[in-house]
């Protein structure tokens, strides 16, 4: 099976009331751990290269990676180019064999993120690629996004319809209170995701796929043992997993999972060096890493997503 586009994907979660997960990778044991799990649980995925991975381990190891990842498990895989910056590293990921990209031009004013995102989706398109935009501004640093809270913004509503059909994109990220990072709450405060405005977002594109980036939820467990083993990550906190499950139950298709997997590997990693400080042998360790990646999927698929058995 060749890779494919989210547009059957997102038809299909749309009207079974669930999402896709979107998970990051920027090495073998990521792209393993995530694909492995979506075998088991049966389920449709999307692996997703940032900016950052893609100058980490270039364009043609990622995707000689992806391939050999739909040869071994048979599943509909669709590869994303996440937080495209510009035109052109959309078109270069376009003709490099990616099935999706993302153009974000949330840091533009809105006219000119409707220029920016219209000439992707034209490329795009005429080269059987689908395209997803964004407006509003998620805070937090992940690779090179990096938006201060001053800086970030809610998707306003009325602005929406105007922009798919200006655009002619296939999906829309919205911001509604997630956030890149593995620090995207205060201590003390309640995080709580604007579901009024993806109602009205919903409202206004019936049947129309929406995505929400910045969605790890920085589980306890990986940050715990990371702590326990020489780490120092104090007060990360994430989207509770059971406001996901709400999102994934409305029009949200496609939820972004970057911070969480960077946890899972670390935590995996760092408890069998300390564990056995004489191993020298990477595959010791990063197979831990690998696994610790691949519970998190497919529990994330079963239980927060809703994505298992839909193969």
């Amino acid at each position: 099976m060749p890779l494919v586009t989210t547009t059957e994907m997102f038809r299909k979660a749309y009207e079974g009331g669930y999402a896709i997960g979107a998970f990051n990778v920027n090495n073998m044991e990521i792209v393993q751990g995530i694909t492995e799990a979506a075998l088991e649980a049966k389920s449709p995925i999307i692996l997703q290269v940032s900016a950052g991975a893609r100058k980490y381990a270039k364009h043609g190891y990622l995707m000689k990676l992806v391939e050999a990842a739909v040869a071994d498990t048979g599943l509909p895989i669709a590869l994303h180019l996440d937080h495209g910056e510009d035109f052109e590293i959309c078109k270069a990921c376009i003709d490099g064999g990616f099935t999706s990209v993302m153009i974000d031009g949330s840091k533009h004013d809105f006219q000119e993120n409707i220029a920016l995102t219209r000439q992707v989706v034209e490329y795009a398109h005429a080269h059987g690629v689908v395209v997803e935009g964004e407006l509003g501004r998620l805070a937090g640093i992940e690779d090179d996004v990096n938006v201060s809270a001053e800086d970030s913004s809610y998707t306003n509503p009325e602005q929406v319809e105007e922009f798919v059909r200006a655009t002619g994109v296939d999906s829309l990220a919205i911001a509604i209170g997630t956030s890149h990072g593995a620090f995207k709450f205060k201590p003390g405060t309640k995080p709580q995701l604007r579901f009024d405005i993806l109602e009205e977002v919903s409202r206004r594109l019936p049947g129309f796929p929406i995505v929400l980036h910045g969605a790890s939820s920085v589980i306890p467990q990986y940050v715990d043992i990371i702590n326990a083993n020489g780490g120092q990550l104090k007060d990360a906190i994430g989207v509770p997993e059971d406001q996901l499950r709400q999102a994934a139950k409305m029009a949200v298709c496609k939820i972004n999972i970057d911070s969480d997997l960077r946890l899972a590997m670390t935590a995996g990693v760092r408890q069998q060096l300390v564990a056995d400080p004489a191993n020298f042998d990477p595959r010791g360790y990063l197979k831990v890493g690998r696994q610790y990646v691949k519970d998190l999927v497919k529990d994330k698929i079963v239980n927060v997503l809703g994505s298992d058995n839909k193969i």
